[in-house]
């Protein structure tokens, strides 16, 4: 069986990551060219462009790969099928649940694979490259964006809410353009904090740099009288505006580094983890948190399309090779996989418009996908 294994996983590991770096090498040419045109533009070079160009790679790894995984695996075992491997291996014992079973570890470590580039690789790479182009260009990072984001906090006893927006995030994690808006009970604007430049950690300590702030208060006004003294009237509230200008302002928050990062990056930067955290944050601020629920799941379920893929290709090792027509089987195979990328975009899309289920919308396609597939090996196995 080790040698079984070690023939299986041999052909099909060199097929995938064949087909991988020909959708990288194709992707950097596409990327060079992108970057080259822009580094020319502020006489950077080539070589810089290049560089950048080559940051992106681990982005395109994990959105190629499982596709990779589809035609690699496809490749290998119709090939094994055509020259009647696959048959000798069969006589020799391999029955349809053990290769299945083999083919499941193997996807095991796709999936893996697949995680540790989205999970690690990619917002490592996205923040060096934000940096490096920061540098190279002589502006700040262009791939971050503003966020608002939505605090409730207890201020000497009484209930605050505050609304916080963040202009943008540069690539060292710094803050720019701050500004907090304080609300009382009633939904009266108390204050608000403009901020040039925050520092945020993990236990939620912001420190606002150049600050200036706002703030609207109530006081009493003298009683009015009319000109034989008597009083008119009650005591009036008038609204008065104080502002202070501040050099640094310590300001505590619920809303820790985590959260902001998940709030200002790119959701393609963005780790399970951090999504997680956002849209745990959103529900707690009784905010919409649908998209992200979907973003998070689809980041979590994603490398399991993995299995889907091999499993997708397993019923061509059952096909019969001299029978003719093997070439069209594959490329109906390829097309399969790529529809099964279609749907799993589309299903997000339709997902957030008639608010279904986020885990059954990103698990939805995979599963439906799995079962055509087993069901198609199932039938193979048993009539052909």
């Amino acid at each position: 069986m080790k040698t079984v294994r070690r023939l299986l996983y041999r052909d099909i590991i060199g097929s995938v990551f064949f087909v991988s770096f020909a959708f990288l090498a194709l992707f950097f040419f596409i990327d060079f060219v992108d970057e080259l045109d822009n580094m020319r533009r502020v006489d950077a070079g080539a070589l810089k462009a290049a560089l950048l160009a080559l940051m992106d790679i681990p982005g395109h790894f994990y959105q190629l790969f499982p596709i990779a995984v589809l035609i690699g695996s496809i490749y290998s075992l119709a090939g094994m099928a055509q020259s009647s491997e696959f048959t000798i291996l069969r006589t020799g014992g391999l029955g349809p649940g053990r290769a299945l079973g083999l083919l499941a570890y193997l996807a095991a470590a796709f999936a893996a694979l697949t995680f540790f580039v989205g999970d690690i690789a990619v917002p490592y790479f996205d923040l060096h490259a934000d940096t490096m182009r920061a540098r190279f260009v002589g502006a700040s990072a262009q791939g971050r964006r503003g966020a608002w984001l939505k605090d409730h906090q207890q201020v000497d006893g009484q209930e605050r809410s505050f609304s916080i927006n963040v202009s943008q995030a540069d690539a060292a994690g710094r803050l720019q353009g701050v500004r907090i808006f304080e609300f009382d009970a009633s939904g009266g604007l108390v204050s608000r904090l403009a901020a040039k430049q925050a520092l945020v950690d993990n236990k939620g300590f912001w420190r606002l740099s150049d600050v200036t702030r706002t703030e609207w208060l109530s006081i009493a006004a003298p009683q009015r009288t009319d000109g034989a003294g008597a009083g008119l009237g009650d005591v009036e509230a008038r609204r008065v505006v104080r502002e202070t200008q501040l050099a640094e302002l310590n300001w505590k928050s619920s809303l820790h580094a985590g959260v902001i990062a998940a709030a200002v990056l790119p959701a393609a930067s963005m780790s399970t983890l951090e999504l997680y955290r956002y849209t745990q944050h959103l529900s707690a601020q009784e905010q919409s948190a649908q998209v992200h629920k979907i973003q998070f799941w689809r980041k979590a379920i994603y490398p399991l399309a993995c299995f889907v893929m091999v499993a997708l290709a397993l019923p061509f090792a059952y096909l019969h090779g001299r029978s003719g027509g093997i070439s069209l089987k594959v490329f109906g195979g390829i097309m399969l996989g790529i529809s099964f990328v279609m749907l799993n975009n589309v299903a997000g899309h339709i997902g957030i418009l008639q608010d279904w289920i986020p885990w059954l919308v990103a698990a939805g396609p995979s599963l439906f996908y799995l079962a055509l597939s087993l069901a198609a090996f199932g039938w193979l196995v048993r009539y052909r």
